[in-house]
């Protein structure tokens, strides 16, 4: 087994060891219904999370994610029920000004060798300031469009998928592909392996640079318009602290913070095993919604100490010496 997976499988066992210490605690854990829930209750994370995956594959970090949901939420709103617009134009303003929002900050990290860190921060308290110059108020959305959003379900043996989750899966798909499957997405991996390299072998550094960012704020905006679907309205300081829970997703996924090694796949597993968390916590009744954070943190330290071990490179040696190791076998 090549060492890169093993993030990636460790995610998915502890993802089905909480879930099945679930289903055994309490009754009606194992239902479909429950199962779906974790998709449709976090799927706009799920999708902010994707787009975050790419930034940190290719060697980078964007703290402005939650900001833009919430800039995104409260102008949504505006245009909505200030300004009448349909939400379908309402969509496409917002998603054509997020992507070039995040292009230009991609632009400043490449074109003046700034420090992703510190242009996303700028980015973050930009984004922030501007919800409140739009409005220091929840605006609440009232529209046929948004009624037909909540309605619509797709039923699925007992549960239910709804147009959140199927957004969602739409977007899964898609970035596995644009991964692994693409010249952009094989720059991607390049370019977070180590972009001199990346460089002499040809790869536009440059363009695949401003590609990640524009297309992690093209898949914020598209996190923060599903949000508005749970949400019925827009709210300055909504998603709060979002970005680092969309770190930590990636993180717990099996993505390297140093880049070049990750996968999309994993990240859902990372978003579902706060899902599964949060909703044991709701089937106990007792526990605080803070242990969430905790049991996080904790996944965290030990997934951060497993990159530790993979980058020194001990995790290959033991991984050589148990494919070297005879098999005994008897007469």
């Amino acid at each position: 087994m090549n060492t890169k997976y093993l993030p990636l499988f460790a995610t998915i066992a502890v993802f089905l060891l909480l879930y099945g210490w679930g289903g055994v605690q309490f009754e009606n854990f194992f239902s479909m219904r429950v199962f779906t829930n974790l998709f449709t209750d976090n799927a706009f994370l799920v999708i902010i999370a994707i787009g975050m995956t790419f930034v940190i594959i290719s060697g980078g970090i964007d703290l402005s994610v939650g900001s833009m949901v919430a800039c995104v939420g409260i102008s949504v709103a505006v245009m909505i029920e200030n300004y009448n617009l349909h939400p379908f134009l309402a969509f496409a303003i917002i998603l054509t000004s997020a992507t070039l929002f995040g292009a230009f900050m991609g632009f400043l990290i490449e074109h003046y060798d700034l420090p992703p860190f510190i242009v996303t921060l700028a980015g973050m308290f930009f984004l922030r300031g501007l919800s409140f110059v739009i409005s220091l108020e929840s605006v609440p959305i009232n529209h046929s469009f948004y009624d037909a959003i909540a309605d619509f379900s797709i039923p699925l043996f007992g549960g239910r998928l709804t147009a959140s989750a199927v957004i969602m899966f739409g977007v899964l798909i898609g970035a596995i592909y644009l991964a692994h499957y693409t010249r952009f997405g094989r720059n991607i991996y390049a370019l977070g392996g180590n972009e001199n390299s990346a460089l002499l072998l040809g790869v536009p550094v440059g363009r695949t640079k401003i590609g990640v960012y524009a297309l992690n704020s093209f898949l914020a905006a598209v996190g923060g318009i599903v949000f508005t679907f749970y949400t019925f309205s827009g709210y300055s300081l909504a998603a709060m602290g979002l970005e680092l829970d969309a770190i930590a997703s990636v993180v717990i996924g099996g993505t390297l913070l140093t880049g070049g090694v990750g996968f999309v796949f994993g990240t859902i597993f990372g978003v579902l095993i706060q899902g599964v968390i949060q909703t044991i916590i709701s089937f106990d009744g007792s526990l605080n919604s803070w242990w969430t954070k905790i049991f996080i943190g904790l996944l965290l330290f030990i997934f951060i100490a497993m990159q530790r071990l993979m980058s020194s490179g001990r995790a290959a040696r033991f991984v050589s010496k148990l494919r070297a190791k005879p098999i005994k076998t008897g007469n």
